[in-house]
């Protein structure tokens, strides 16, 4: 069974994790969605809520794929976490050359804790490009329309976290 891991803090989930997470799950047999706790980030949504809002979401994806996608909190290195849920290959989604030096040193660090853990990395859709959680909280934030970048239940969502 190959398993997948699809690491990060959703906070909140958007459109461009969502088209990661599809494509991703038709490489793989079972889809983990690492929902990092990330205390320092300082995150607008609990790790439960983020979980929340994943398992609904990844619901619809599964049954369209027909791939088990589940989220799994984790708050331990990227690497052991992957161990814990017996992911060979860790899945990271690529906007823009910044995004790639970042993942570039991940990859390497990674690759140095454990070898046998394979890196993927998707290019977000073109639409999903500019899209980005910190993006889409300060626009919610600041009363602006998010409903494109995110599903109606996260759009909800910030409109009640923010008002």
């Amino acid at each position: 069974m190959r398993v997948g891991l699809y690491p990060g803090t959703f906070d909140p989930i958007t459109m461009g994790h969502i088209d990661i997470i599809r494509r991703a799950s038709l490489l793989v047999d079972k889809l983990v969605i690492g929902v990092a706790i990330n205390r320092d980030k300082g995150p607008l949504f609990s790790l439960e809520e983020r979980v929340e809002m994943i398992e609904a979401e990844c619901a619809k994806l599964s049954a369209e794929t027909g791939t088990e996608i589940v989220a799994h909190p984790f708050e331990n290195l990227l690497i052991d976490c992957a161990k814990d849920v017996g992911a060979q290959v860790i899945v990271r989604g690529l906007r823009a050359v910044a995004d790639f030096e970042y993942e570039f040193q991940m990859v390497g660090m990674n690759r140095a804790l454990d070898s046998s853990v394979e890196t993927v990395f998707l290019m977000a859709e073109a639409r999903h490009q500019a899209i980005a959680s910190k993006l889409v909280k300060e626009i919610s934030r600041l009363g602006g329309d998010v409903s494109k970048f995110v599903t109606p239940m996260v759009n909800d969502a910030l409109k009640e976290r923010f008002g």
